[in-house]
């Protein structure tokens, strides 16, 4: 900001102080975070991932992987947390920051930024009375999802059979289970629940799903879980990160909810060709509202559509030709490409500790 040639006045040069401020801690903190996943990625089966596709492909990779051995199945627990954000404790965030390394001054900073903010309500021309708030971080600031993600980095699984997936307030449980033994993935929901008490983290069981994947012959009756008291809804398929998982690992669920989603978007791309917009303009709407739903995660699920599925896929594709009146990339391309963009990020990326690269010679 200092090398800019317009002059502002002062109070304009105290808010760009403050804004670089934020942005040094905002730094620091991402800085935190690479380091408690240094620390727990060596001692823990606990992933922080950085998109969403890269976390529901490592739980359908970790599920295959485990289902090959004969008798196993997994148990998928969809936690979901009542107003996560709001319920962050800043006197156990600064703790928790104080024990990664984070500098005394940044997390003096933090802990005045989350304490006594003042919040009121509006509706209309009215306004609540104002109130004052030390618990929670701010809904739509930058730095909340990344206190919310130190706040959690201790939350690491007790056995080795077990995997915990955190994508910001997203927490997925993955029980491995071998010969019937549950054991250990239910003292792990235990623990995790009572982990959420001493955390102030509110456990929402009405939401919260359970997805069992058991491609057993003789699959025995799996008794459903009970958390605080309520008994977990046990379903055929659940929404993990904007993609729908089935209990048989197909995409027929998942690939219906895009063409149905994506045909409804195709009818705003007619009213666009009836107004004689240009194709150049068509092809931009099309790509950033048809074709961004059906590239999403695309590497997890696509090359295991059936033929079908394909065909539904490609009749939207072949319909948004005849209105834009040009042609348009294949699925086939786009996951090409999408699968080359992110092994490209993984290669060129620094390599965590959860991360191994093998190279075969012949």
């Amino acid at each position: 900001m200092g090398s800019t040639e317009i002059k502002v006045a002062d109070y304009e040069k105290d808010l760009g102080m403050y804004v670089d401020t934020s942005i040094s801690h905002s730094r620091q903190c991402g800085e935190a975070i690479k380091k408690a996943n240094r620390m727990l990625g060596y001692i823990s089966r606990c992933v922080q991932f950085k998109s969403r596709e890269d976390a529901v492909t490592t739980v359908l990779h970790t599920v295959l992987s485990h289902l090959e051995q004969q008798g196993s199945y997994a148990q998928l627990l969809f936690i979901d947390f009542s107003s996560a954000f709001n319920t962050i404790l800043p006197h156990t965030l600064v703790t928790k920051l104080s024990d990664i390394g984070l500098p005394h001054s940044t997390c003096r900073w933090i802990k005045d930024f989350l304490s006594d903010r003042t919040q009121r309500v509006r509706v209309g021309p009215y306004y609540s009375t104002p109130i004052s708030m030390s618990t929670g971080s701010p809904q739509g600031c930058v730095l909340s999802p990344l206190l919310y993600t130190l706040y959690t980095h201790d939350c690491i699984p007790a056995h080795r059979s077990n995997n915990i997936v955190k994508f910001a307030d997203d927490t997925t449980v993955v029980g491995l289970i071998s010969g019937g033994d549950e054991s250990a993935y239910r003292d792990e929901v235990e623990k995790l629940t009572a982990w959420c008490s001493n955390n102030n983290l509110l456990l929402n069981t009405v939401k919260t799903k359970e997805l069992i994947v058991d491609f057993r012959k003789k699959a025995e009756n799996i008794q459903p879980f009970i958390i605080n008291g309520d008994c977990v809804e046990k379903v055929s398929d659940s929404r993990f990160l904007g993609v729908t998982i089935s209990e048989d690992l197909t995409w027929g669920t998942h690939t219906s909810e895009v063409v149905k989603k994506t045909q409804k978007r195709l009818y705003f791309l007619r009213v666009l060709r009836k107004n004689y917009i240009p194709e150049k303009l068509l092809v931009s709407f099309y790509r950033c509202t048809v074709e961004s739903i059906m590239v999403y995660c695309l590497c997890a699920w696509f090359s295991s559509c059936t033929v079908a599925q394909r065909k539904e896929l490609h009749r939207i594709i072949k319909v948004a030709q005849r209105i834009v009146g040009c042609p348009l990339p294949s699925l086939e391309e786009l996951h090409s490409s999408c699968c080359l963009r992110n092994a490209k990020k993984k290669i060129s990326g620094p390599i965590t500790p959860r991360q191994t690269f093998q190279i075969h010679k012949n």
